[in-house]
């Protein structure tokens, strides 16, 4: 019985508005969450079908999780079904998304040679 009230209830949205709920353990990573959702796509979800588990990601409380993130390191209230957004998308954005402007920038020079 206790295995059960340990679960961990997630709501996936996709970008089209579909959801769908899904039952997993604490332990799971949002590696393992991307793959199992990719192993057991949905019907109905037909159109927004990936090709790879690799480029799924999820979204929780406006920010992406990276792939070792457990559930359970999100403290998420038990008992409850959590809502996450799940999209696809090749890579992460950086955490500041700033710096990778401040770094491009960089790169450029204003200054002039006088001979």
């Amino acid at each position: 019985m206790s295995q059960q009230k340990d679960l961990v209830h997630l709501r996936l949205i996709l970008v089209s508005g579909k959801t769908q709920d899904f039952t997993f353990s604490p332990n799971d990573s949002a590696t393992d969450i991307a793959k199992h959702v990719f192993d057991n796509w949905p019907a109905g979800w037909e159109e927004e079908q990936v090709s790879s588990p690799s480029i799924l990601r999820l979204i929780f409380q406006g920010r992406f999780l990276h792939g070792n993130v457990t559930l359970g390191a999100l403290k998420l209230p038990p008992g409850r079904t959590t809502v996450m957004h799940l999209v696809a998308r090749e890579t992460l954005p950086e955490p500041n998304s700033h710096g990778q402007r401040n770094r491009e920038k960089t790169t450029e020079s204003n200054c002039c040679l006088l001979l």
